[in-house]
């Protein structure tokens, strides 16, 4: 659960990534360390919520970070307070469920085709036990020059000033590819992914990047299909917003009733368009842009006017 005027996420604050054995969470494991992470347990890919049983000498230890058979011993042994979970789709919720028995108050979940159903469930026990769930299918968070949990590219990152929350991985890294070009980074990145049913929705990221003395703009990189961006834009009026507010949403060409790229991005019978987003963010005071190159221009020049 996310609180406003308490940090995100604390950035020395220990990190587990259930699925370390696997190539895709050793590879990020290990530039997640590199960039200053600290990762102090791993969990294999083959663990369930019941573990996965006694763990050979030789498997103790996965470019340097102990490895622990479930979980609930990774917290033990570590003392670990967030997990990212880089496990298949199929086990996401199980995962899930063991890092909360587990104590984990920070997750981020990265496999993309989490079942709904099992999304549905996950929102259910994360929210009863008051932990923040970043995904599914989440390039994951950064506080630049701190921490990362995920893959969100380093090039794009840089301490700074933006708030910046995301439904698109790719889009979102060459909008803030160009602003760290620009001078501009980011003083918290969140990608809440692009399922229909997530940890953290725009809304809830809101309230925070407000309280926070760090972020002086928000950087908001949709798409169409769902309502997240209508949400965002009431909850906007009913915290009365005064941070500027920047928006792009991908998709304006998409035909109706096709899904583009993500589960979410789905617009059916006259909902989840272009055109109410648009209005809806419009009518709250965000600036929403066309182009990637008109939404750098704007933040940029925006910027430079309230130094």
């Amino acid at each position: 659960m996310i609180h406003s005027g308490e940090p995100f996420i604390p950035t020395d604050v220990g990190v587990v990534i259930q699925g370390i054995t696997g190539r895709i969470g050793r590879q990020h494991a290990q530039l997640m360390r590199q960039y200053g992470t600290c990762i102090v347990a791993g969990v294999p890919t083959s663990a369930n919520v019941e573990g996965s049983g006694n763990l050979t000498q030789s498997e103790s230890v996965v470019d340097g970070v102990q490895l622990y058979p479930s979980c609930t011993a990774a917290v033990q042994g570590s003392g670990a307070r967030a997990s990212v979970i880089m496990v298949p789709p199929m086990g996401t919720l199980n995962a899930i469920r063991e890092a909360l028995d587990a104590g984990i108050h920070w997750i981020v979940t990265i496999a993309e085709g989490m079942p709904i159903h099992d999304a549905v469930r996950a929102l259910e026990l994360v929210r009863a036990a008051g932990a923040c769930w970043i995904g599914p299918s989440t390039p994951g968070l950064a506080i630049p020059g701190r921490l990362k949990l995920g893959f969100l590219p380093d090039v794009s990152l840089a301490p700074g000033s933006l708030g910046v929350m995301t439904k698109s991985g790719t889009l979102s890294y060459e909008v803030c590819s160009r602003l760290v070009q620009r001078g501009l980074g980011q003083s918290l990145w969140v990608g809440v992914g692009g399922d229909p049913v997530k940890g953290t929705r725009f809304a809830d990221l809101l309230p925070w990047f407000l309280a926070d003395a760090g972020t002086r703009a928000i950087v908001l990189v949709g798409e169409i299909g769902g309502s997240e961006e209508e949400e965002f834009a009431q909850k906007m009026r009913e915290l009365s917003c005064q941070k500027p507010v920047f928006a792009l949403i991908a998709g304006k060409s998409a035909p109706e009733g096709i899904t583009m790229g993500h589960a979410g991005a789905l617009v059916s019978g006259g909902t989840g368009g272009l055109e109410s987003k648009v209005h809806a963010l419009t009518a709250a005071g965000a600036k929403v842009y066309e182009s990637i190159e008109d939404l750098v221009a704007g933040v940029v020049r925006c910027m430079a006017q309230n130094k």
